[in-house]
């Protein structure tokens, strides 16, 4: 795609940014620099992990970290953040919101931009229910308003309860993610390898959160030989409720946490795994960027069987790995046995990457986003 010449303006509003690092947040900064190159000037708006508003200045775009003071509800607390958008957000052509992120509602509607908005549809707020039915009447307001809602997923906008009357505004992009960006270092993938005894790995990385389903990977290991290290990555509220878990069924030799890692350990981790497994629960698991990250590195994978989530698009059953009833210990280690010890191996291995490779691209979904907002742009003059 050519360089757009069009002196577009967008705003990226999320929830964190770079060097924050998260699913979302990784597809927030892989637009935000992606937009920048091809010529449209896009600057972010987000929240700080701190009660100090910062403006940080890149080479070629501008992030606003608005202070915030604590969370309720997993909501930042920052009227900073109310204060900055309705300042900031009529400098703008368009306006690119990135959901869950309800405080940015509320902004829309008391600042009423007259820029176009798109919004961008990660997931549902799935946890908060009776806070909800306070929400709704804003979030209806501002789908209505919206001129475009994008999914990640077919399956996702299929089966959200929320997007159903909104069918003619929706435009899929699946998330993609740039191979250079994930390289392992070889001797620290052996090293990781000699450390638990040439084992067979299983990793998994996300935070420690009750939806992820780590306590019934935990439990998986139960039904697991010797011969396998369970590893689980990160960090969040459970996780000493974990560590007492794997304590209590003595799997200590077979299920270890690491804690928080970084951006190359993960990729040291999973350079060195025999599979990946994302045991989540609901559909507040709504895609599983790590699942592409795995698939990078030709990993067979293994998610949890829920037809509402972008994980069953991202994840073909027994092409590319296996899809497991979730919460099920028995049934995730039965799968891991079928998919780490059978002789079709290495074809998920290659049918892995081979998915990666053709359908989940950052230039794929930054030329999708490029398309929409060129055509979503009318000049004023």
């Amino acid at each position: 795609m050519k360089k757009t010449t069009k002196r577009i303006k967008v705003l990226e509003c999320s929830k964190y940014y770079y060097p924050v690092r998260g699913g979302i947040e990784q597809v927030v900064k892989d637009i935000t620099e992606g937009l920048n190159e091809r010529g449209i000037h896009t600057d972010v708006l987000s929240y700080n992990d701190a009660p100090v508003t910062e403006t940080t200045r890149f080479d070629s775009y501008t992030v606003y970290r608005c202070a915030t003071y604590g969370t309720l509800l997993s909501m930042p607390l920052s009227p900073r953040y109310l204060y900055t958008f309705c300042k900031i957000a009529k400098a703008y052509d368009i306006i690119h919101l990135h959901h869950p992120n309800p405080l940015l509602f509320l902004a829309l509607l008391l600042s009423r931009p007259k820029a176009k908005t798109i919004i961008h549809w990660h997931a549902d707020i799935t946890r908060q229910k009776k806070t909800l039915t306070l929400f709704l009447p804003l979030q209806k307001y501002v789908l209505n308003r919206a001129d475009t809602i994008v999914a990640t997923s077919e399956n996702y906008a299929k089966h959200s309860e929320h997007l159903g009357h909104y069918k003619s505004k929706i435009k899929i992009i699946p998330i993609g993610i740039e191979e250079k960006e994930y390289r392992s270092n070889k001797a620290e993938v052996e090293a990781i390898r000699q450390k638990y005894s040439n084992k067979k790995i299983v990793f998994t990385i996300g935070r420690l959160v009750d939806y992820k389903g780590f306590e019934v990977l935990v439990d998986a290991a139960c039904y697991l030989d010797d011969d396998y290290i369970v590893l689980i990555a990160g960090d969040g509220y459970n996780r000493d409720t974990l560590q007492k878990r794997i304590e209590e069924k003595k799997l200590s030799s077979k299920v270890v946490l690491l804690g928080k890692i970084s951006h190359n350990e993960k990729c040291n981790y999973l350079d060195a795994s025999r599979i990946f497994v994302l045991p989540s629960l609901n559909k507040a698991e709504a895609f599983g960027v790590v699942l592409l990250e795995a698939m990078r590195f030709a990993k067979p994978i293994i998610t949890t069987r829920i037809v509402e989530s972008g994980m069953s698009m991202v994840n073909r059953h027994e092409e590319t790995g296996l899809q497991v009833e979730a919460g099920s210990p028995e049934k995730l280690a039965e799968a891991i046995r079928k998919l780490s010890e059978g002789d079709g191996y290495r074809r998920y291995c290659k049918n892995a990457y081979k998915r990666f490779k053709r359908y989940f691209q950052k230039k794929s979904m930054i030329n999708a986003v490029v398309k929409l907002i060129e055509n979503l742009y009318t000049p004023s003059t």
